[in-house]
This record gives C-alpha cells, sequence and structure tokens, in this order.
C-alpha cells in the first residue's frame, strides 16, 4: 500500500481524498483548518498535525491549497519530514511565477517536481473524473494516484509550468463562461424579460451546452451551493491577467469577470459558487 500525503482539504482535495482512499491508498491529510480534514477520518485517512507528520516517510505528497502562497507556507512547515527522491505533485491553480518559486524550493530540498494542475469542480472531484494536466519529470509513482482522482491525464510538456499555463487558459474559458451567464441573466431581469424565456431562447441551439446549463440553473434557483467559489474565481483571473501581462497579451474578458467576481464577493457571495457573480449586475442592492 503506498502513502500519499495530501495538503489541503477543501471543496477539491476532500473528494480527492476519498477517491484514493477507495482505490487503496493509505491517506495522511492536513488542513490549516483542522475541521476539514478530521471529516475525512470517517473514509479511513490519517489527519497529521502538521505539514512535516504528513509528509514524513510518504510516497507522494500533493499539494492542493488556495493559491501560491499558502502552498510555500506549507511545504516550508513540511521541511522536516521531506526526503530526497519524493514525489510532489502540485494540483492546485497557483499561477506561472509561484510554480515557478515552488520548482525551486522542490529542487533545492531533492524532491521530484511535478506540475499537475486539475481542471474540474467539486463534482468531478467527488466522481474521480478529474482533468489532470501533467508536465515535468514522468514519474510512475504518479500513474495509480492520478488514476485514484482523474478520468483523464493530459500531458502538457516536460518542463514544470506548462501544464500550469495550459490550466489558466482553461479556466479562463470557463470563469468568463460563468461570468457571462451571470451578467445575461442580470441583463435579462433588469430589462423586465422573463429569465425563463431567456432560458427557453437558448436552450437546444447553438449557443447550448451542458456547462451554460448547470450555470443558468444555479442563478434560477438560486442554488449557489459551491463547485468552484466567486473568490477563487476571483483569485484565478488575478493569476491569468499576471500571466498575459508577463506574455504580452490582452485578455480583457478575464479582466472585466475579475472586476464582477470582486463586487459579488464585497456584496457578501465570495463563498459561494463562482454562478453567483450574478449578483455583480446589481451593485447598489444588498
Amino acid at each position: 500500500m503506498s502513502t500519499v500525503a495530501l495538503l489541503g482539504t477543501g471543496i477539491m482535495g476532500s473528494g480527492m481524498a476519498r477517491n484514493l482512499l477507495r482505490a487503496g491508498f493509505e491517506v495522511r491529510v492536513w488542513n490549516r483548518t483542522r475541521e476539514k480534514a478530521v471529516a475525512l477520518t470517517a473514509d479511513g485517512a490519517i489527519v497529521a498535525d502538521g505539514p512535516a507528520e504528513a509528509v514524513a516517510g510518504a510516497d507522494v505528497v500533493l499539494t492542493m491549497l488556495a493559491d501560491g502562497a499558502a502552498v510555500a507556507r506549507a511545504m516550508a512547515a513540511a521541511v522536516e519530514g521531506l526526503s530526497a527522491g519524493q514525489v510532489w505533485a502540485q494540483m492546485g491553480t497557483v499561477g506561472v511565477a509561484a510554480l515557478e518559486e515552488l520548482a525551486v524550493f522542490a529542487q533545492e530540498h531533492g524532491l521530484v517536481f511535478v506540475d499537475a494542475p486539475v481542471q474540474g469542480t467539486r463534482q468531478p472531484a467527488e466522481a474521480g473524473t478529474l482533468v489532470v494536466l501533467v508536465s515535468g519529470p514522468a514519474d510512475p509513482r504518479l500513474d495509480p494516484v492520478f488514476a485514484a482522482v482523474g478520468g483523464k491525464v493530459l500531458r502538457a510538456g516536460d518542463e514544470p509550468g506548462a501544464a500550469t499555463r495550459l490550466k489558466l487558459a482553461t479556466v479562463g474559458y470557463a470563469i468568463t463562461v460563468t461570468a457571462a451567464v451571470g451578467e445575461a441573466l442580470a441583463l435579462a431581469e433588469g430589462l423586465g424579460v422573463d429569465t425563463d424565456l431567456f432560458a427557453q431562447a437558448v436552450t437546444g441551439g447553438p449557443m447550448d451546452n451542458p456547462y451554460l446549463q448547470a450555470k443558468m440553473r444555479a442563478v434560477l434557483e438560486r442554488d449557489f451551493s459551491p463547485s468552484f467559489t466567486v473568490r477563487g474565481a476571483e483569485k484565478d483571473t488575478g493569476l491569468i491577467a499576471d500571466a498575459a501581462e508577463a506574455a504580452g497579451i490582452s485578455v480583457d474578458l478575464a479582466v472585466a469577470a475579475r472586476a464582477r467576481f470582486h463586487r459579488a464577493d464585497a456584496l457578501g457571495h465570495g463563498d459561494e459558487d463562482m454562478a453567483a457573480g450574478y449578483f455583480a449586475g446589481f451593485p447598489d442592492q444588498p
């Protein structure tokens, strides 16, 4: 039985942990908010008191934390438990600049560093059908890990960073589509249009797709149970804007979406699903 240390058991990490346990791995978990990790003990996870305890002797280390700074703090706290040759798959969305800094940390400590952000939200994380985007060394220790959490593994390149760049492009698409759905529904409502008629108009034609239906249903039913939060979308659009600026690319839609998510967060919807960016269309309403 291989041992996996998973640092970060939020919306995504908890689903990944359960799938790793079902696949027969021994899973040690750590989370800054301990209660989120303790919830996994019923599934067989071992809760560590700190990152160093979680990673000590583990065959594979996974990080699934909110941002690059959180990953850097957790790995710095894990140093005493790390050993040269351990494989570390960084699976959260941290952006290009942070990924480069984490790769340097891995090199300094003799770790095999793999850039492996996942594409998907709560539902595929729980179902084990995430898309795992991978770049860096092809380490066979990760094959069964990725098979447990993902429905597809897509290799983006040999150098760490290639997968993160691909993830920024794909998540940018998802986020801007979500922002567009929310804005269109807010516009319809503001113009006195029956939103059910809007839904009928876009359903079944060339504009229709399952993602549109899911986010439109969330808004119309006012069910903002988070699959990926407003605050997370705001963070990722910032990473996209930073990477685009460094590459000399204009990402007007991502910048505009970030402003909408920022307003929705300020209105109290930061922990709701990013479909709640819809509320940005009504900045004067509480």
